[in-house]
């Protein structure tokens, strides 16, 4: 196991003169020992370079990679002993499973009494126990990754376990089991795991830290508590959350905002905000519903509501803004068209200057 520090910036082009030119911009951030973390954003945000530069495949345009405070940035990812996990499964179909598993110990000379032990031990924790005997060609697409992230996990030295979107071959009623065994073999296991993905669920189920990047930026490192509660930048509030946040111009006087035409004071306890125009977020799960002409209520028209079945999903157009909110299902909803009061301002909702959270 090992901690890991960056402080690099990346570019494919060899003379990059704007941000737009560069795969990573400049970034300094630490991985720490045993923790399990989740890079996290769209296609071509740059979280697999970051990753592919952690295992050594990839050397920096400049900066560093420093394992356990030692300098790696040119070291080869045998010399840094760290194990990859591919999208797609990565083993050798003539073998068993058990010989798959053994494969990166008997390269390295591991006596067999201590292999036998630790592949029993691997087996079991992905339930593979019952198919050690079987050939690989035989298995079905998850069985295949199974055995591809357990040659990963197999080495008990290994610095890191870097996964690059390993459940994206599987069907999608298997990842949550595979998602589950990951996360309890981490608390076993304890080693340092990082984890590349664009679904959000994935994140913030397995990692205790989610890195979330947008063109080569890192905008928040947080729990996946801090992702939804707080977003830091405007980009997580829209990304994070099913649907995102809500997002609504407003003019800030201090402990009173503007909201169009309508005037509301800041909830008791609310710091006082800069002057100026701001963004204010709200998640649809904090928005409210609320009697007619209740102080601090905005009417809104009704568009859609959608029985999610847990939930309803309530869509209403507020002047020229949009506005989505999560409401219990046995709340009374009139038919779209009607007039509804949404509560908007609470201590959750969030304030934003430039895509920053300020407060």
């Amino acid at each position: 196991m090992a901690r890991i520090d960056l402080d690099l910036a990346h570019s494919y082009k060899s003379d990059p003169k704007d941000d737009a030119d560069y795969a990573l911009l400049p970034l300094k951030m630490s991985f720490s020992d045993g923790g399990a973390y989740a890079l996290l954003g769209p296609s071509g945000c740059g979280k697999t370079t970051m990753l592919n530069i952690m295992s050594g495949l990839l050397v920096p345009s400049s900066g560093t990679v420093l394992f356990d405070g030692v300098d790696t940035t040119r070291a080869t990812p045998q010399q840094r002993n760290i194990a990859q996990v591919f999208q797609f499964p990565v083993i050798y179909d003539t073998m068993t499973v058990a010989e798959n598993l053994a494969f990166p110990l008997k390269n390295r000379k591991v006596p067999a009494a201590q292999i036998k032990a630790r592949v029993g031990q691997i087996a079991e924790m992905l339930e593979m126990s019952h198919q050690l005997d079987m050939r690989a060609a035989g298995l079905a697409a998850d069985q295949k990754q199974k055995i591809s992230l357990g040659r990963g996990l197999v080495r008990p030295d290994v610095a890191a376990v870097l996964f690059d979107e390993p459940l994206t071959v599987i069907d999608p009623h298997l990842k949550w089991q595979l998602r589950r065994k990951l996360k309890q073999i981490h608390h076993e296991l304890k080693l340092t795991l990082i984890y590349v993905t664009h679904d959000q669920v994935e994140a913030l189920t397995f990692a205790e830290h989610v890195v979330v990047m947008t063109r080569g930026r890192v905008v928040q490192l947080g729990s996946p508590e801090a992702l939804f509660e707080r977003p830091a930048h405007t980009f997580v509030g829209h990304f994070i959350g099913s649907p995102g946040m809500n997002f609504l111009p407003v003019r800030s006087f201090g402990l009173r905002i503007s909201l169009g035409s309508y005037q509301l004071d800041l909830p008791a306890g609310h710091t006082s905000l800069p002057d100026g125009e701001l963004r204010m977020g709200i998640r649809p799960e904090y928005v409210q519903m609320a009697a007619a002409n209740t102080p601090g209520a905005l009417p809104a028209v009704l568009q859609r509501r959608q029985d999610i079945g847990t939930y309803w999903m309530l869509t209403a157009q507020l002047g020229e803004h949009q506005v989505k909110a999560r409401l219990a299902p046995d709340a009374e909803l009139p038919a779209p068209g009607a007039t509804v009061w949404l509560s908007l301002l609470n201590e959750h909702s969030c304030f934003y200057r430039n895509e920053e959270l300020i407060t």
